[in-house]
């Protein structure tokens, strides 16, 4: 089975590096999931939350903007805290 990878990085440090079951985003246009297998893009994104679903529970991130890359269940996040 393939596995979701979450990376969220701000200009200070790592954030998050794992696997995770999906993240939820907050888009310029709108919140949008991501799931394993999610069609390739790239995105800005607004003030708003982070939710990621990992191992140990559902987490929150609440970030001021950033852009999101997804990609081969690659999703990289780089966020203005």
């Amino acid at each position: 089975m393939k596995e979701l990878h979450l990376v969220i990085a701000s200009s200070e440090r790592t954030v998050f590096d794992g696997k995770v079951d999906m993240v939820v985003l907050p888009g310029e246009l709108g919140e949008f999931q991501v799931l394993v297998n999610h069609a390739p893009l790239i995105s800005s994104l607004a003030a708003g939350e982070v939710r990621y679903a990992a191992d140990d529970g559902t987490h929150t991130l609440t970030i001021r903007g950033g852009f999101a890359e997804v990609r081969d269940n690659q999703v990289s996040v780089c966020a203005d805290l």
